[in-house]
């Protein structure tokens, strides 16, 4: 008589849905690809302005290479991994008047998705958003010291285009109120309560 198999349940319930674990949701990488690109372009752009000369002795080519890394870092992050792995965005609005408008969201987590990204995320995009920046200040000044000036334009760039995007998500951390989803809402409330406000401006003078 064949003995009946034994599972032993304790050591199965270990194992079973140990992905819904919270310490593993925090460190799991719900974004892994925007992760990986926002640090790909910045590191390489530093990486490539301290190397560039043992690859190549054209100044053009290796200005040309940083500038590129950089203009794509400057994008990827600005309308991609910001949005992505922590839930900010900055960006520029033409209102009707023709005036430019600097736009600060901060996109505020759903019921069924209270956690927008992991810590694990939040901590690389936030170390990746400060450190770069500044070792490209330490570019400037040892390029200032130095009067290797041919250089500075690049290290300018870099401070410019990556402190910009600093700039713009320490904005959208402290003061960034608007939800991404509503924008167009309310901006169509706002104009209709301008309307309003005129026409009982205009019924109170006649």
């Amino acid at each position: 008589m064949k003995q009946p198999l034994h599972i032993d349940t304790h050591d199965v319930s270990l194992e079973f849905g140990a992905e819904d674990d919270p310490v593993r949701q925090h460190a799991r990488l719900r974004h892994p690809l925007a992760t990986v690109f926002h640090l790909l372009f910045r590191v390489g752009a530093i990486i490539t302005y301290l190397l560039c000369s043992w690859f190549s002795n054209s100044f053009i080519v290796s200005f040309v290479a940083i500038i590129l890394l950089l203009s794509f870092d400057f994008w990827t992050v600005k309308n991609v991994t910001g949005r992505l792995m922590v839930g900010l965005r900055w960006w520029n609005h033409i209102d009707e008047e023709g005036k430019s408008q600097w736009l600060f969201e901060a996109r505020k987590p759903s019921q069924k998705n209270k956690q927008l990204s992991s810590e694990a995320e939040v901590r690389i995009f936030w170390l990746g958003l400060i450190v770069c920046p500044l070792i490209w200040g330490i570019f400037f000044f040892s390029t200032l010291f130095s009067f290797n000036f041919k250089w500075l334009a690049v290290v300018v760039t870099g401070v410019v285009l990556q402190g910009a995007n600093l700039y713009g998500y320490i904005r959208c951390k402290l003061g960034g109120q608007t939800s991404i989803t509503s924008v167009a809402s309310n901006y169509l409330g706002t104009q209709l309560l301008q309307r309003a406000m005129n026409r009982n401006a205009e019924q109170t003078n006649n």
